[in-house]
């Protein structure tokens, strides 16, 4: 088992719980690293180069398609943060509540559009599968805008806003309803003074299995919960064959996917950073390219001269 997996299996259980990196030797030993380059040129001969490319997204590719982070300060819906809500124990005590939280995020993200940072790389997977070269997307989004923009080798770390799991029977199903049930509709303003909806449970989103009829939760990880091992085993294989793997809008402090790119970067593998700015991982990327993604990923995707289109 290599490195990768070993570190993921332990922090597996960790997932999606905003559990940040901890200080350590190592992170001694990147603040003395050299500064990662921002020289597009440099950037840019290695992608021409790449056969497989990985791409791990955050909430800040999003962020420039006015998605909402929920993270921080400011973060609240009514007078909750998401990590107040996206628990099995919030879902066990108010599920009516916590379904009027993910039924006002779907309905905003159904307004919301790819921004070109998406749309960039989605054109990249598109033209570089014609040459026999391969990009995967693993996102750490829930809003599917990548989806939405095109990608198609697209691995959800986290789920799906549009997608739910049967509390009784586990069928998960693709669900683009709106409102996902009547009994949602016009619910889920996210204004403090808005008083909860109190929807009794046998009206909420029930399973549509034959005989079934359970409660639906939206297929997503929650604070505490692990990730899907069958998705993680994917991740893992792909940041295994990868020989170019960039980093795109994310803090990277949450685990277990803060530890993605730092794991490929240790095996020699060039890392490019895509950010805002500078993160706990920073200094141990080859590339680091600060500013909007929609700004700084399009260029850098973009067909290289070299590249021959049939």
């Amino acid at each position: 088992m290599c490195l990768f997996q070993l570190a993921a299996r332990r922090l597996i259980s960790q997932a999606h719980c905003g559990l940040k990196a901890a200080s350590s030797k190592k992170q001694k030993f990147c603040v003395e690293m050299a500064r990662p380059s921002s020289n597009m040129a440099d950037f840019r001969e290695v992608f021409a180069k790449a056969k497989h490319i990985a791409i791990i997204t955050g909430a800040g590719v999003s962020a420039e398609s006015g998605v909402p982070t929920f993270r921080g300060a400011g973060g609240f819906w009514r007078k909750w943060q998401a990590q107040e809500l996206a628990t099995p124990g919030a879902f066990a005590r108010n599920p009516s509540r916590v379904w009027e939280f993910y039924h006002y995020r779907r309905e905003l993200m159904l307004s919301k559009h790819p921004n070109p940072a998406h749309i960039a790389i989605a054109e990249c997977e598109k033209r570089l599968s014609k040459q026999g070269r391969s990009v995967v997307v693993i996102t750490q989004n829930i809003d599917e805008l990548h989806r939405k923009a095109g990608t198609k080798h697209l691995l959800e770390i986290h789920g799906s806003l549009f997608k739910t799991r049967c509390t009784s029977c586990g069928n998960v199903a693709a669900n683009y309803k709106s409102p996902i049930c009547p009994a949602l509709a016009g619910k889920g303003a996210p204004d403090p003074d808005t008083e909860d909806a109190a929807i009794p449970v046998e009206d909420l989103p029930q399973c549509e299995e034959d005989g079934c009829n359970g409660l639906l939760r939206p297929h997503v990880v929650w604070f505490g919960e692990a990730l899907d091992p069958g998705v993680l085993t994917a991740v893992e294989k792909e940041l295994d064959i990868c020989d170019l793997c960039l980093v795109v809008g994310t803090s990277s402090v949450v685990y277990p996917a803060a530890m993605f790119a730092p794991q490929v970067s240790a095996r020699g593998v060039p890392v490019a950073e895509f950010n805002m700015e500078p993160t706990p991982a920073t200094n141990r990327f080859r590339f680091h390219f600060p500013g909007p993604c929609g700004t700084t990923l399009p260029p850098a995707l973009a067909r290289h001269e070299t590249e021959i289109i049939s």
